[in-house]
């Protein structure tokens, strides 16, 4: 079953956000951790959840940044400029990449042009959002555990949506946190994203099926429970054997890139034009799948 509505998951879980853009509020003992950052223009929902389910920020220990795409870090700054006592947690690469200027730049435009189709402009025009060079925190990597005394949140690499991406699972709660690594839960279907390297990204959702979930909390589109969330990673990988061939048979009938990322994109859009990224975003997207399996292609040949 999937549920879009923010409010709280279990005794120690919340879903915070809004429409398109989830984080979560993983409570324990000892301390609280936010899980992934979001799109910049759900600011204002934040700030009123936290006052309306009476959320301490003082317990907020951390914040876990799962990848560094600009739909997945936009509260980051809102939150460590307001709370300074949380720390940034997030990979090694993601880290690297957080300290491009490119990317840097890349991030806080895209937030932008979010905010302007979300019809948020106003809304957001009294908080400090852009990310600059005043954001630093610390690393987390294979093994590492976040340790909150009675719920612990354990950190596995899975690159392959992107370079730089990690998953968190608690295993008292059978809790999933892949980020864009897993399935995405959107409208009626499961979708695939392997931006960064397709191949590895299937390789990762083959390890994720071992684990054992009864929540798959997603970045997108709220949080999935029961027999859904039981098979989620199972129904994932799937879809993206499906969605390979499909980049597959669009390259190899056009042999050229930029042909098939159109196409396949135009594709998209005929049937689900109410995705949240922008046409001209998720071209960007799809190009680098399209490439990497291109690559992959021409090498075997």
């Amino acid at each position: 079953m999937r549920i879009r509505e923010t409010g709280k998951v279990n005794d120690h879980l919340w879903h915070l956000g809004q429409g398109a853009s989830g984080v979560y509020l993983l409570e324990g003992r000892d301390g609280s951790v936010i899980i992934s950052g979001g799109v910049s223009c759900i600011v204002p929902a934040i700030r009123h959840q936290i006052e309306s389910y009476g959320i301490d920020m003082s317990k907020v220990r951390k914040i876990l940044i799962l990848h560094s795409h600009f739909d997945h870090v936009g509260i980051v700054p809102f939150l460590k400029r307001n709370y300074p006592h949380i720390e940034i947690c997030a990979s090694e690469r993601a880290w690297e990449i957080l300290g491009m200027p490119k990317a840097i730049t890349t991030i806080n435009a895209f937030n932008r042009v979010l905010i302007r189709q979300m019809g948020m402009v106003e809304a957001c025009s009294e908080y400090d959002l852009e990310w600059r060079d005043d954001m630093s925190g610390t690393v987390v990597s294979e093994g590492d555990e976040i340790d909150l005394g009675d719920v612990v949140l354990r950190i596995l690499e899975t690159p392959g949506h992107s370079s730089c991406s990690i998953t968190a699972y608690e295993p008292k709660l059978k809790a999933l946190f892949p980020s864009d690594g897993g399935g995405i839960p959107f409208q009626d279907i499961i979708m695939t994203s392997g931006n960064s390297n397709f191949t590895k990204f299937q390789r990762n959702l083959e390890r994720l099926k071992e684990l054992d979930v009864e929540v798959y909390c997603a970045d997108h589109y709220g949080y999935v429970v029961d027999e859904e969330a039981r098979t989620f990673i199972l129904r994932s990988i799937q879809v993206a054997k499906d969605h390979r061939a499909m980049i597959e048979e669009a390259y190899l009938r056009t042999r050229d890139i930029d042909k098939a990322t159109q196409e396949l994109v135009a594709s998209f859009y005929a049937q689900y034009d109410k995705y949240f990224l922008p046409s001209e975003i998720f071209e960007g997207v799809y190009r680098q799948m399209v490439k990497h399996i291109a690559g992959v292609i021409e090498e075997g040949t």
